[in-house]
């Protein structure tokens, strides 16, 4: 259980003052020039040897990321672009820092804008989040009158700009590639790569995308040393991370935990437990829409780490708890998610554009009970044929949650197609 001494996020549920004021109390912008004084490469040391890992679902090596942009600044100027898409059905990490701890946001950029020689930062903001841009943009006015940032950020002579570009909704520009495509004012749909945004990415520079999470966190990893952070969680899960929990718990929160904590602790100590007790569980998401699904016995032993989802063929994506107890239509709840990734395709790739259309309707036929049984194999072999065979990784989450549900709820897609008359649809 993480120490309210190793917390990060102090203020995520927004009992204090989100502003400056109130961010120079908790400790932000605290030693900010003492850390630019370091140089670019001790930076991304010791964001390496925290052992972070990417945020937003991918789980990759910050500092490692930050490593693969070029040494030298040369003609082309160095972007540091910061992910707040979150368009992940269950997840909404990213905007409560935006909205209740956006100077952590603020400031990490400006450190991990250094470590990689830029000099200005993009922070691309899903569209519905406009209360959130409204802060996020008052505390950028904030830091800019402070001298924080800008011409001469914190004293140190580095010149640093932050911007603030909203997005127009799509699900699809959380992928890195069509993120940058949609900044550059086209039509959001992935890149194909290599060439690797470190080498040619917004505007054809070298540029690194990163989730808001992870950005956010590396001015304490700064502050306190590389070391603390990796001594919380476990080896290679370390430090601290957001989990949202939803659906059938008594208390649905956002709440840091350190990494590797029990899944069943996390739902009871923090969410109130499962509504009608743990008996009552059904099955957990363990990390927002994209990954498969876990049953009660899984979730009783599970950790909430990247390794131990991993053997159990499932994720932990952007920790995303979605929990649901034995009155839900498991069937039908996988199909819901069939019908948001087809509406989210952009079309570009053959197997995604044609297959999660296929998904979706092969889905909808066995919970209506109108498939046969050899349909449910048809449907697994479709799945297989969409995942890896795309640009991007959407065609994967497509697939996932279907596999998921096949593999550990087969039985209940029996019984919906074997006795159709006793299903009740709950989409009619």
């Amino acid at each position: 259980m993480l120490a309210d001494k190793d917390r990060i996020f102090t203020n995520i549920y927004g009992l204090d003052d989100p502003f400056l004021a109130g961010a120079r109390n908790r400790g932000h912008w605290d030693s900010t020039k003492k850390i630019l004084e370091k140089s670019r490469e001790q930076i991304v040391e010791d964001i390496k040897n925290s052992g972070l890992r990417g945020r937003g679902g991918a789980g990759f090596s910050t500092g490692m990321k930050w490593s693969f942009m070029p040494k030298e600044v040369g003609d082309r100027p160095h972007y540091l672009v910061i992910n707040a898409d979150e368009g992940e059905p269950g997840t909404c990490k990213d905007r409560e820092i935006m909205r209740h701890e956006p100077h952590a946001l603020i400031e990490g950029a400006l450190i991990a804008s250094f470590a990689m020689g830029a000099h200005a930062a993009y922070c691309y903001v899903r569209g519905e989040f406009y209360r959130e841009t409204e802060v996020l943009q008052r505390a950028v006015d904030e830091a800019y009158e402070a001298g924080l940032i800008g011409n001469n950020a914190c004293g140190s002579g580095y010149k640093f700009d932050f911007y603030i570009h909203l997005g127009a909704g799509a699900y699809i520009c959380g992928e890195e590639t069509a993120l940058i495509e949609s900044l550059e004012g086209k039509k959001g749909q992935p890149r194909l790569k290599p060439p690797f945004p470190a080498n040619v990415g917004l505007f054809g520079c070298p540029t690194t995308v990163n989730n808001v999470e992870s950005i956010a966190v590396a001015p304490e990893i700064m502050r306190r040393g590389p070391d603390w952070f990796a001594g919380i969680g476990k080896p290679n899960n370390t430090g601290t991370k957001l989990f949202n929990i939803s659906g059938h718990v008594n208390t649905p929160c956002t709440v840091e935990e350190e990494m590797g904590v029990p899944l069943k602790e996390l739902i009871e100590k923090h969410a109130g437990g499962v509504s009608g007790g743990w008996d009552n569980l059904l099955a957990v998401i363990p990390g927002g829409a994209s990954v498969p699904v876990l049953n009660k016995e899984q979730c009783d032993t599970v950790t909430m780490d990247y390794d131990a989802l991993r053997e159990l063929r499932s994720g932990l994506g952007t920790a995303a708890v979605m929990v649901m107890d034995k009155s839900t239509d498991i069937v039908r709840a996988i199909t819901r998610l069939s019908a948001f990734y087809k509406h989210e395709s952009c079309g570009q790739c053959t197997p995604c554009r044609e297959g999660t259309g296929w998904m979706w309707r092969m889905m909808e036929r066995i919970c209506k009970g109108e498939a046969t049984l050899e349909e449910i194999d048809l449907l697994e072999e479709v799945t297989y044929q969409v995942e890896g065979h795309t640009i991007c990784a959407l065609g994967d989450a497509a697939a996932w949650p279907i596999q998921g549900l096949i593999r550990t709820f087969r039985p209940e897609m029996e019984r919906r197609i074997t006795r159709p008359a006793s299903n009740i649809d709950q989409a009619a």
